[in-house]
């Protein structure tokens, strides 16, 4: 992936000089996915996110002294948050709306949310009560070497899926599905959760389609390791690697046929209106 020239985001919270590395336990990816989500429906986060998450005083926001290991990353990262503001701003004023720029978290190890303790483990998430991003930077090494992803488009796959939710948040979509849980079943409810999250891979194809040729240049190599991503950290293979079966009922985010099917349509598309994951069964035989 090349960069087209383009600004660096001032929305960034960077607190990865407020201390908090090595208290590292144990929740990972699918914990957030859980808090999140239970979060959504009207539950209480933070007894799933703090579950397993040491006390600690709640850290401050004030940036790292000096160069940091992870700069390049963080560079990274406030230009993908950039120009994921420039196309999702420009979308919706063109739907006659107006877009609210999210902040974006930069931790390490450990730091508070509004959905309670954010923790490494976690992976990359998004908070609804907040509206902030929150992301250790560290993850780009996992996503290279655990789901073998490398890759700067992989990596702002990553960030552009999380900005996906906060569009939902902002259409109103996070709400409509609070409102409908209190009639749903936990399967219903999982199959649910599974529809919001292919959806955020829908808007994050949206943004590349959008940035392509403005902010940033891609070619199919560029693709193939965001499609590695999104077939990498589908519940299917999550849950085979990590349980050794597969348990349908149970998916929180979708398959990785699912994923990559629905990343693969916004970046055709680039139209949001063709992205109504909720009602579509046109992945049914994925």
């Amino acid at each position: 992936m090349q960069w087209l020239g383009g600004r660096e985001s001032d929305n960034v919270d960077d607190r990865r000089g407020s201390g908090g590395g090595g208290l590292i336990v144990g929740g990972g990816i699918g914990t957030v996915v859980i808090a999140v989500i239970v979060m959504l429906l009207g539950g209480d986060p933070s007894q799933i996110l703090n579950r397993s998450a040491p006390t600690q005083q709640e850290q401050g926001s004030q940036a790292p002294n000096g160069p940091q290991p992870d700069d390049a990353a963080a560079s990274f990262t406030r230009k993908v948050l950039a120009s994921t503001e420039d196309v999702w701003g420009k979308i919706f004023q063109e739907q006659g709306s107006q877009y609210q720029d999210p902040t974006l978290v930069m931790f390490r190890g450990v730091t508070s949310s509004g959905c309670g303790t954010a923790q490494q483990a976690m992976g990359p998430f998004y908070c609804p009560l907040d509206q902030k991003v929150y992301i250790d930077l560290s993850f780009y090494d996992e996503l290279a070497q655990r789901f073998q992803a490398p890759g700067e488009f992989a990596m702002a796959y990553v960030v552009a899926h999380e900005i996906g939710h906060h569009v939902q948040n902002q259409l109103g979509i996070m709400r409509k599905v609070e409102q409908a849980r209190q009639q749903m079943s936990e399967r219903e409810y999982n199959k649910v959760s599974v529809r919001l999250e292919l959806q955020a891979d829908f808007f994050a194809g949206v943004w590349a389609n959008r940035a392509q040729g403005k902010t940033i240049s891609i070619d199919e190599n560029d693709v193939e390791s965001a499609l590695t991503a999104a077939n990498a950290i589908g519940d299917d293979k999550i849950q085979e690697e990590t349980q050794g079966r597969v348990v349908p009922d149970a998916f929180t985010h979708g398959t990785s046929a699912q994923r990559v099917y629905w990343f693969k349509k916004g970046l055709k598309t680039g139209d949001i209106r063709q992205g109504d994951t909720f009602n579509s069964n046109e992945d049914a035989n994925l």
